[in-house]
């Protein structure tokens, strides 16, 4: 008995799931092709032979047959499968080992910096441009700093000249509302 302000959702059936790709090259029986363009161990190359001949040949030799290059007649390769994977992910963890992405680091200053601050701030910009990181020098305005923007100006044509042989200048100085900004990338990149 259905009562009043009941509702019934109609649900679908369950599907199976998709069955997922796997990662990587097709090995040994998941090569479909009937001919197969077979490279011995040593590097001998064979030719183009049938699928059953080049399986042997991989059974034979103690290892897998990899197919390294799809296509109308696949390259297969007798090989240890698990040798290759392992090189592989050395490769990928020594690429990502040595990449280094550039970073944006911003160091603050303000019109009337006092000597020693100033040297402060560009050892701190010196590390940034040895690290290879592009550094945003930013000066800010309170109050009636406001009337003396060319203490700024005077202020990044310093830091410019500073660091002329070791960086380059991306983005000239440019004003925006209480802050005067600049940005420096190392030569080197």
């Amino acid at each position: 008995m259905k009562l009043p302000g009941d509702t019934t959702i109609a649900r679908r059936p369950l599907s199976a799931q998709p069955a997922k790709k796997p990662k990587g090259p097709r090995i040994n029986r998941d090569i479909t092709a009937d001919n197969v363009l077979l490279i011995l161990a040593d590097g001998e190359k064979r030719g183009t032979v049938p699928i059953a001949e080049a399986l042997a040949a991989a059974r034979d030799a103690g290892l897998d047959l990899v197919e390294v290059a799809p296509g109308q007649t696949p390259v297969c390769k007798v090989l240890d499968y698990g040798k290759m994977r392992f090189e592989n992910q050395k490769k990928k963890a020594a690429n990502r080992k040595n990449q280094r992405t550039q970073a944006l680091k911003e160091i603050k200053m303000r019109p009337n910096i006092d000597t020693h601050d100033y040297g402060v701030k560009t050892k701190a910009m010196q590390k940034f441009f040895d690290r290879g990181d592009k550094v945003k020098v930013t000066v800010r305005f309170r109050g009636r700093e406001m009337a003396h923007m060319d203490r700024g100006m005077t202020l990044l044509a310093r830091v410019k000249e500073d660091f002329a042989e070791d960086c380059k200048v991306e983005f000239e100085p440019k004003t925006e509302g209480r802050l005067m900004t600049m940005v420096l990338a190392p030569k080197n990149n």
